[in-house]
């Protein structure tokens, strides 16, 4: 099984998007009306159009403290990001682009992006309770050929949110899907960056 893994991991990293080219397949599918995978609806047209400004919003506006920098900028062994999304993804649009800011400020740390529902058999390995959730960043070590952590759907802090508001409602509502997003901006990226920082340094 583990040899499976490897070999679904090392097939992503090969073919997935780069970063760049991610953006441009959501840009594009925003302009058409359309969205990843296999469903096409209304609802899911809509929610890639509004990532689609989320992260070109986040592309320019995301800061990181000198002390992040250098935390990002210590890592001297290379690793790999796979990340499995699709362009509807709420809780992708504000992790993307925190993800790609880290490998452009360190070079061993490599992104690669994969579409979900077409590698059902890699997520299939890496389910949140039992669930398909995504983005899921799996971080991978080629000279060891292993996965030394993975990461997602959200940031620990988004989590809890998503937990107590389900402990309290019994499900996520629209509403609460709203707020969420408030507090992707208010936040800033920042929560996100802060459990990536800390599983580089677990990585070491």
């Amino acid at each position: 099984m583990e040899l499976v893994i490897e070999d679904l991991i090392k097939k992503g990293l090969e073919t997935g998007f780069s970063y760049a080219e991610y953006r441009a397949l959501v840009a594009d599918l925003a302009e058409k009306g359309a969205s990843t995978g296999p469903e096409q609806t209304e609802a899911l047209t809509q929610y890639t159009q509004l990532n689609n400004s989320r992260m070109r919003r986040w592309d320019k506006t995301l800061k990181f403290s000198d002390e992040a920098v250098a935390k990002i900028k210590s890592v001297d062994q290379k690793i790999s990001w796979l990340v499995l999304s699709e362009s509807w993804c709420g809780d992708a649009s504000p992790a993307l682009p925190v993800m790609n800011k880290i490998t452009e400020i360190n070079p061993n740390i490599t992104l690669s992006i994969i579409l979900r529902d077409e590698n059902l058999d890699l997520m299939d390995q890496f389910l949140t309770n039992g669930g398909r959730s995504i983005p899921k960043l799996i971080a991978f070590k080629e000279e060891k050929g292993s996965v030394v952590s993975t990461w997602g759907p959200r940031s620990a802090k988004a989590t809890r949110l998503v937990e107590d508001y389900k402990a309290e409602h019994g499900k996520l509502t629209p509403e609460f899907k709203q707020e969420l997003q408030l507090f992707y901006n208010k936040d800033k990226g920042q929560s996100i960056l802060e459990d990536l920082l800390l599983s580089l340094q677990n990585q070491e």
